[in-house]
């Protein structure tokens, strides 16, 4: 998957230390920490291709956000991913952004990672996303640029093809639309079949420890007073 997750030996490290921090925050943002962390997903993942404007760049992290997934891979051959920070406020301390240099670069990545490589194309003929198999292994859904769609490149590496089917003359969405609607559309069929999409409790445990220590101003010292180092 995504991300190398701890061992059960360090599982249990990131639970005292979970126990300890938890104590200083109220009650009920904790709660909601672990609610949070326990719908993340890096079955699915997403990877963006040049993403020029900050609008849609920030779109695409709300989105994520929203919908429990956890990676965000970018290619930045031609320009960075930007997200305008007054649109994602704050949704993008929860996520964690892979950035590349190159496509080869994120198809290695995504393929050393287990992900089958899904390009979102609005030919006839893919797949729609209510009949696309989220649960056959994890896959990313790559977005291309706003003018260009998908790369060539990509496309060649591609294992499937997914589409939103027109009922109008538009052909295409905005990449931001285009990702709500799949990521929504996937993620619910996702979280309701019978695939393994939530994290190991290690690797939540990691996440969940991590969040903590970004909500809490004095973690680090308050880490060290309780846990020093022999």
């Amino acid at each position: 998957m995504a991300n190398t997750a701890p061992d059960a030996h360090d599982a249990q490290w990131y639970r005292d230390r979970i126990d300890c921090l938890s104590g200083f925050m109220l009650p009920q943002r904790f709660e909601t920490l672990c609610r949070v962390a326990g719908q993340r997903t890096r079955w699915m993942t997403v990877c963006t291709e040049n993403t020029f404007h900050p609008q849609n760049a920030s779109a695409i992290v709300r989105t994520c956000e929203a919908f429990g997934i956890q990676d965000i891979h970018t290619v930045e051959s031609l320009c960075p991913f930007s997200p305008n920070l007054h649109i994602v406020r704050g949704t993008d301390k929860w996520i964690d952004l892979h950035r590349h240099a190159t496509t080869a670069e994120a198809i290695a990545a995504l393929r050393g990672a287990g992900y089958r490589i899904v390009a979102t194309t609005p030919h006839s003929g893919d797949t729609a996303p209510e009949a696309f198999d989220v649960s056959a292994a994890p896959f990313a859904v790559v977005f291309g640029t706003e003018h260009a769609g998908v790369s060539d490149e990509m496309i060649a590496a591609s294992d499937a093809f997914i589409r939103i089917p027109m009922c109008g003359f538009v052909e295409s969405l905005n990449v931001s639309a285009c990702a709500s609607i799949l990521l929504y559309q996937l993620s619910q069929r996702l979280r309701t079949g019978d695939a393994p999409w939530q994290l190991a409790e290690p690797e939540r445990l990691q996440l969940l420890f991590r969040w903590l220590k970004a909500s809490i101003g004095d973690a680090e010292r308050i880490l060290a007073r309780r846990f020093p180092r022999p």
